[in-house]
């Protein structure tokens, strides 16, 4: 298994254990677009309470990769994805933070 796949299978069970209601497909895709950022341990996580990362995640996922334009609508999603991945967890894995943001803003065929 190549280390892209074990990180698959990690962010799986990971999902599975927080309840996040993504399909193993999505998990798998959400990995591989974001590449080799999820082989570095600070890249591979989003922090909820620095928001300079929240704002690059709303400009160069949300806006630029997604195309939703809609600031007010932006925040609101990446406050849910927060919230729903847990203020107590500090491991909010990008994959599955992409792909929950992807699910919020109903722009999950990006990975299609």
């Amino acid at each position: 298994m190549s280390k892209t796949d074990d990180k698959i299978v990690k962010y799986i069970a990971e999902a599975k254990k927080l309840g996040l209601n993504l399909s193993d497909e999505l998990i798998s895709k959400a990995t591989k677009a974001l590449g080799p950022s999820i082989h570095k341990q600070d890249s591979e996580t989003v922090s909820c309470t620095q928001q300079s990362e929240l704002d690059t995640v709303k400009k160069n996922f949300a806006q630029k990769k997604l195309g939703v334009t809609d600031e007010a609508k932006v925040d609101a999603a990446i406050k849910k994805t927060c919230e729903t991945m847990g203020s107590s967890n500090r491991n909010k894995y990008r994959p599955l933070f992409y792909a929950l943001l992807a699910k919020e803003l109903g722009k999950e065929s990006i990975y299609a």
